[in-house]
């Protein structure tokens, strides 16, 4: 993990999200205080634990993209879930125990990929190697007596052939010469626990049981020089990598570093009364998660994961309930509140123009592909962002996704005719995004539907 000061953590996101400054800095602050606690002795630090936080706000103003850049920043598992997928334990639907299962998954992914980072020169060579013995397999010489001064000659006629092989391959000319690759196959475990999701874990457990007992077939494919090299590269990497060190680590970065970003937790926010209909299942997800948010240990396929230390952000829009219609346990656990604002007009020209990939450059770049040269004046994304915030105040309040909406639509018929015009230098001023938009805004019941 990257270790970044608070205010490094809030230029880097700023590269990235426009406004929002309060919540970059509360989301900058609980990371920075997972390094101070790592600094403690261990008598105190197990006793520190982490500030959840609680971001509301609208939809489309970047709780979500917060959360997601702020992993990618520091390297850290992440995963992202809807509150809404749960249901309580004893009806149909996952448990909330799946959240820690996933994350776990999430940091075996980074620890492997970390660990293919460090052998990756090795396995290149020893992948290298094989295909050498696949474009020229050994002789088998076992009647031959190896001291003979016949058989050192072959071995050193070999060994030219070897390296002029060696000089081939690595120049690229046998890129399109065919070998036969053997591929390890995966054993399929005959069993299968449909619709129990809460039984995930028995069924991962049986399957592990039959991977290890089941004969696994290989097969073997005829494939190029340039088709098998990461297929070895990948075989190699990975009898490179002990799985066990693997599993460890990936159970520790999860515990240390892990960040769950749990979204719509407000439509999970029932009447306390609400007895039947869905509240109560509501109210009994609400009460499985208050363990694994307070602190507990889920058991995984890669051991015993503790939550203790497990970053939690939730977040939610809070239309039609508020944060005090959830469990006061449950509130009691994201001590620190953000109020993330409604995107401005000005907000809306800044997203188009600052992010390093702004939805403006995203087209240019997609454009390009074509031999495009898309060019959009100041006074072009000025209309567009006025055009989005109108929308977004006369109709349903969406954010700044309305601005992929608003972007489609005025780049439509460049975007068609792109592969067939002769002019290759497109200008986009502020009346051609009006003449694009202007009628649907105006309509406002048409834009409900298109815009």
């Amino acid at each position: 993990m990257r270790d970044l000061t608070p205010r490094q953590i809030v230029a880097e996101l700023d590269h990235d999200i426009v406004g929002q400054s309060e919540a970059k800095r509360a989301v900058a602050i609980a990371l920075r205080n997972r390094w101070r606690r790592r600094q403690l002795p261990g008598d105190i630090s197990s006793q520190v634990t982490p500030k959840n936080i609680l971001l509301i706000g609208p939809t489309g103003v970047g709780k979500t993209e917060i959360a997601r850049r702020l992993a990618k920043l520091v390297g850290a598992p992440f995963v992202k879930v809807e509150a809404t997928k749960y249901t309580e334990v004893g009806y149909y639907g996952r448990d909330v125990e799946s959240l820690v299962r996933d994350l776990v998954e999430a940091a075996v992914t980074l620890v492997r990929t970390t660990e293919r980072e460090r052998v990756a020169d090795q396995a290149n060579s020893r992948a290298e190697q094989r295909l050498l013995d696949l474009l020229l397999p050994p002789r088998s010489n076992q009647w031959v007596d190896p001291d003979t001064p016949e058989a050192a000659e072959a071995a050193e006629k070999r060994q030219r052939s070897r390296d002029k092989m060696r000089a081939r391959l690595e120049a690229g000319e046998l890129e399109d010469r065919e070998v036969e690759l053997t591929l390890p196959g995966r054993s399929a475990a005959p069993v299968s626990i449909l619709g129990a999701g809460n039984l995930e874990q028995m069924e991962m457990d049986l399957q592990g049981m039959f991977e290890k007992i089941m004969p696994k077939v290989s097969q073997t494919r005829t494939l190029t020089v340039a088709e098998a090299r990461p297929l070895l590269i990948a075989m190699e990497s990975e009898s490179l990598i002990d799985p066990d060190k693997v599993n460890q680590a990936a159970v520790q970065l999860a515990e240390e570093s892990g960040i769950v970003f749990l979204d719509e937790i407000d439509k999970i926010a029932g009447d306390e009364g609400g007895g039947r209909g869905p509240d109560v299942s509501r109210q009994g997800v609400q009460r499985d998660l208050l363990p694994i948010v307070e602190g507990t240990t889920v058991t995984t396929k890669y051991g015993p994961v503790k939550t203790d230390h497990v970053l939690f952000l939730a977040a939610g829009a809070f239309h039609r309930s508020k944060p005090s219609d959830l469990m006061p346990e449950l509130q009691g656990r994201f001590p620190i509140r953000v109020e993330l604002n409604d995107l401005t007009r000005e907000d809306f020209a800044r997203i188009l123009r600052e992010p390093r990939a702004s939805l403006i450059r995203q087209y240019q770049a997609l454009l390009a592909t074509e031999g495009i040269a898309l060019e959009f004046t100041p006074e072009a994304i000025d209309a567009m962002a006025h055009l989005a915030h109108q929308v977004n105040q006369s109709t349903q309040n969406i954010g700044a996704r309305r601005l992929h909406t608003i972007l489609e639509r005025v780049v439509e018929q460049i975007s068609f005719e792109a592969p067939d015009v002769a002019e290759k230098k497109v200008v986009i001023d502020a009346d051609f995004v009006r003449g694009r938009l202007e009628e649907l805004v105006k309509d406002e019941d048409l834009s409900r539907f298109i815009l």
